[in-house]
């Protein structure tokens, strides 16, 4: 039972191919020497073949195709690049803030002499000097 749908798709794409194959080839006997008149400038126009304007406008269109993509590739890329120098910026921000907060010395308090009475909830003095 498989094998005979395998026939008939089979069949199917090569009569497919055919039918487009003919197509092709009628299309260029037929409008190969069909003349038109081919604007480009103002006051210059040009006799050409159907068949060359129809090359002429498919290779066009390609181009004009992967041009269009290559650009907006192009702005995604320029657009993850910004995104990720702003990223960047900030991790080595972050990074040199936590650098300066590590060096940062913290103040600890003198350890209480013998016989002496300090109260942990006094405030620390700032220097010597003061009293």
């Amino acid at each position: 039972m498989g094998n005979i749908w395998l026939k008939i798709k089979i069949w199917t794409k090569s009569i497919l191919f055919a039918a487009i194959a003919i197509y092709v080839l009628l299309f260029m006997l037929k409008n190969s020497g069909q003349k038109v008149t081919l604007w480009y400038w103002f006051g210059y126009e040009n006799e050409v073949s159907m068949l060359v304007l129809v090359v002429i406008t498919f290779f066009s269109g390609v181009i004009g195709t992967v041009l269009v993509r290559t650009t907006f590739t192009t702005i995604r890329q320029i657009r993850e690049v910004r995104q990720k120098g702003r990223i960047d910026k900030i991790e080595r921000e972050h990074a040199e803030m936590k650098a300066r907060a590590a060096m940062l010395q913290t103040r600890t308090a003198p350890a209480p002499q013998p016989g002496s009475s300090v109260n942990p909830n006094d405030p620390l003095p700032l220097s010597d000097d003061q009293p």
